[in-house]
């Protein structure tokens, strides 16, 4: 494959159906439908965990979550495990990061030449709450998406806005120092993660339309399966909407979905403006989707679709142009396909990442049969959740719990488990053989909540870290 630069643009809660691309009939996307025409979207992209820190330590090492031990809100990257950004400037490619990172603190060794506007965890803690696990008492930070809601302007926004403009300034000033080696630049935004809050021309965009509301379950609601009960409780963001404000929230998440869009458009028309559209790849991702209500549930933390499945395109030189891959892909695909597309060879016995290169994989006949992991063992998580993707059918494992199954074919909403079909015994004992050759799920759980109860003394203990409460998201830079 050609070396290339690489401009990697990364949102942050995208859920993957909210695209034009994707056949959403409302949602205005043109500049990613744009690039999907021109490259390839991977319609079966999932993410390594849908919570924002441990998905993002995962995508930078090409590690899974129990094998970096990178497992929730609170123990976030801190550089201990090599990522490409380090592969990169060791052979003198140029890596930099603008926007959100979400490691611990600024004083990791990110491997990044330079980052620009770098979020990271509150003083380098992040959410302590969470390491209660199943312990948890309901976040009461939840209420602030009812509080902060529809048409208008937040701190996200604004940093977004920032982001844009350093991005595009890098891209016309820096992107063209002369060099014998194609750079990497990470572009990292907020949007569409809450406050549901989208700037007045964006949510006018769709302030007429009728929308559909979620399909809302309560707490207790017996058709919820146990272990997503828990986390229904733990986040309880349902419980302070109404109808009304559900509509809002979904109409300021499309105008979110909008607003991004639109900011992802300036940063390739400055790569177009720069001359480097025809020496440039570009990757656009999610960290992880996001519920929205259906079920009750917002945010993310659970292995549905809604939470689990990212958007994900990539286009640029010997990738193919309107094309829809239907292999399984997974965050940890990237770190093999930024090294290749700017012409850094693996290291095999230092570097156990995952994945391959996108650009193979889209060059390639679809492999359904390609299964990709992800996990979670966060918040309201009582014992650890994973899931298996390949072919039609999707398991789900929770430690402790009943599995789920689902044909996501023919039931896209997930809403009849199989799990319980005699008929579907086989799939269900080939699925769980499937996940135990990936990660042994009672070990890794076993080392997630080692790993948190050390965290937690370290903050203090249980009571310490309850009356330290809970928050709703991490701060932008200079907030």
């Amino acid at each position: 494959m050609k070396e290339t630069n690489l401009v990697f643009i990364m949102a942050d809660e995208h859920n993957s159906s909210f695209m034009g691309c994707a056949g959403h009939h409302q949602a205005l996307t043109p500049r990613l439908d744009e690039l999907a025409m021109r490259g390839t979207r991977f319609a079966n992209a999932y993410t390594p965990s849908p919570l924002c820190v441990p998905a993002r330590a995962a995508m930078v090492t090409g590690q899974p979550v129990h094998q970096i031990g990178y497992w929730d809100g609170a123990i976030a990257y801190d550089g201990r495990v090599r990522g490409w950004p380090h592969r990169l400037t060791e052979q003198a490619h140029r890596a930099v990061s603008i926007g959100k990172l979400h490691y611990r603190d600024e004083n990791v060794d990110t491997g990044f030449d330079e980052t620009i506007e770098a979020m990271h965890l509150i003083d380098g803690v992040g959410d302590v709450f969470g390491l209660l696990r199943e312990e948890m008492p309901p976040k009461i930070a939840c209420k602030r998406i009812a509080d902060e809601l529809g048409r208008g302007d937040c701190n996200y926004l604004r940093y977004d806005r920032r982001i844009t403009e350093r991005a595009c300034e890098w891209i016309g000033r820096d992107a063209l120092e002369v060099s014998d080696k194609p750079f990497a630049l990470f572009v990292s935004f907020a949007a569409p993660h809450y406050p549901l809050v989208a700037p007045p021309e964006f949510y006018d965009l769709y302030a007429d339309l009728d929308i559909e509301l979620p399909r809302t379950m309560d707490a207790d609601d017996p058709m919820l399966h146990p272990w997503v009960r828990g986390i229904r409780k733990a986040w309880p963001y349902d419980d302070y909407m109404d109808d009304e404000k559900r509509r809002i929230g979904v109409i300021a998440y499309l105008g979110m979905c909008s607003f991004m869009d639109s900011n992802v458009g300036r940063v390739l028309d400055a790569l177009n403006d720069a001359g480097l559209d025809d020496n440039t790849r570009i990757i656009y991702a999610s960290d992880h989707g996001e519920c929205l209500g259906n079920r009750g549930l917002w945010g993310k933390m659970t292995m549905y679709e809604d939470a689990a499945s990212i958007p994900m395109i990539m286009a640029g030189p010997d990738v193919p142009s309107g094309h829809v891959c239907q292999t399984p892909v997974s965050l940890l695909d990237i770190y093999p396909t930024v090294l290749s597309s700017v012409g850094v060879e693996p290291i095999v016995q230092e570097e156990e990442f995952w994945g391959c290169s996108l650009a193979e994989i889209a060059a390639s006949p679809d492999d359904l049969e390609r299964a990709v992991l992800s996990e979670y063992h966060g918040a309201g998580a009582a014992g650890g959740a994973f899931m298996v993707r390949k072919g039609r059918y999707k398991y789900i494992h929770y430690v402790d719990h009943e599995p789920e199954l689902f044909d996501v074919l023919d039931d896209p909403e997930e809403q009849n488990n199989l799990a319980t079909s005699s008929a579907h015994a086989q799939i269900l004992s080939d699925y769980k053989a499937q996940l135990c050759s990936m990660v042994d799920p009672v070990a890794a759980d076993r080392s997630a909540r080692q790993d948190q109860r050390a965290a937690l003394e370290r903050f203090g203990g249980r009571e310490a870290v309850l009356n330290r409460g809970s928050h709703a998201a991490t701060p932008a830079p200079g907030q």
